[in-house]
């Protein structure tokens, strides 16, 4: 599994000019998933991100102290098979390594279901659809996570 975290001021997401899914402080997460992931990793993920600290504490001069459940941050979380496209050879990515779409969308599922156990607002996009992402970052803060 592997998860693009961004950290945002706000983001939001469309399929087919309307808007689905939109939250302002928080992360965008792209998420991938890979053929045999579990459901313990996306457990993992879930943890991991949650207790990130990479929001500054208001107020003074400290740098990456609070998590994102100490400011009361959101989530918007978007599908994305394409990170584990590989470009190694030739010039069309290869996405032998990303789950089948039905066992895809199952974990990807567990995973927003599992995020919303952690934090208060949790928005989605929608699996398999093509989308348009709009964001802006914070900091820029981006890290990959992997597990």
């Amino acid at each position: 599994m592997r998860v693009v975290l961004q950290k945002v001021k706000k983001a939001k997401v469309k399929v087919g000019g309307q808007t689905v899914g939109q939250i302002s402080h928080g992360f965008l997460l792209l998420i991938a998933i890979k053929k045999g992931d579990t459901r313990e990793k996306a457990d993992y993920l879930v943890e991991k991100i949650c207790k990130l600290r990479l929001f500054s504490d208001a107020g003074r001069n400290s740098f990456m102290e609070k998590n994102i459940l100490e400011v009361g941050g959101e989530v918007l979380l978007v599908s994305q098979f394409t990170l584990y496209g590989d470009c190694k050879k030739g010039t069309r990515p290869s996405f032998t390594e990303s789950e089948e779409p039905e066992k895809a969308k199952e974990m990807y599922e567990y995973f927003v279901e599992q995020m919303k156990k952690q934090i208060e607002k949790v928005e989605t996009g929608r699996f398999a659809e093509h989308m348009e992402v709009s964001l802006v970052n914070a900091g820029p803060i981006t890290i990959i996570l992997e597990r």
